[in-house]
């Protein structure tokens, strides 16, 4: 089914963050390109922001689903003494050679905007020119099971982590603005709260959750 009403509009599409959860992305972005709907302009946290790049470098949806499949998540030659994180983020750089054909920002085919937090600041950051794999590997980094990305001598982790909705560099330049958001919260029992990692894991949610939430609520930007 086609949506007539796009063809003279520029699109823009939030991807958010949200772990594994956010392969869903894909599956958004498949269904607007069946309906001949092809977002212009990007903008994406963690999960997101690895999606969101794909997608702005012509990647197929079929091959989106690969590169996560192939990429090793938790390999255990990548865990790291030396750095600080159970995994060194770095070590993950090859794969993007596999799969992306632009190696910055301004190779894209499409317009891309990454956020990512600055652990030494306290805020976050947006890239959106240069080099493309670092800021792409830094936007997913999330403490402290992955380790801080080093860009220019600063250290940057999970975009999510300040901004899991990163709506902001869309607002005024897309006529259309379509949201894919996969962290939404439920409540939980405590039969699902027992472990050091299933509180680890919730309160990563709740965190990520929590700074998107006004945005949410607000029906227009």
């Amino acid at each position: 089914m086609k949506i007539s009403g796009f063809s003279d509009k520029i699109i823009g599409i939030v991807l958010s963050g949200g772990g594994v959860k956010g392969i869903a992305h894909i599956g958004v972005l498949k269904a607007l390109m069946q309906r001949d709907i092809y977002p212009d302009i990007i903008s994406g946290a963690s999960a997101g922001a690895l999606i969101g790049g794909l997608y702005a470098d012509g990647v197929s949806t079929e091959d989106m689903l690969l590169f996560f499949k192939e990429t090793p998540l938790l390999k255990y030659n990548f865990m790291t003494i030396n750095k600080p994180g159970l995994f060194d983020t770095d070590k993950y750089l090859p794969f993007f050679e596999d799969y992306f054909s632009a190696h910055h920002f301004e190779g894209l085919e499409k317009k891309l905007t990454v956020v990512t937090t600055n652990l030494q600041k306290g805020e976050q950051v947006f890239f959106e020119k240069g080099e493309l794999f670092k800021p792409l590997l830094a936007s997913a980094a999330l403490p402290p099971v992955f380790s801080p990305v080093s860009i220019d001598g600063t250290m940057y982790a999970d975009g999510g982590i300040m901004n899991n909705f990163p709506v902001e560099p869309l607002v005024d330049n897309c006529d259309v603005i379509i949201g894919s958001y996969t962290s939404s919260m439920k409540e939980v029992g405590k039969g699902q709260l027992k472990t050091s990692v299933q509180i680890s894991q919730r309160t990563n949610l709740l965190m990520l959750h929590a700074n998107s939430r006004e945005k949410l609520c607000v029906p227009d930007l």
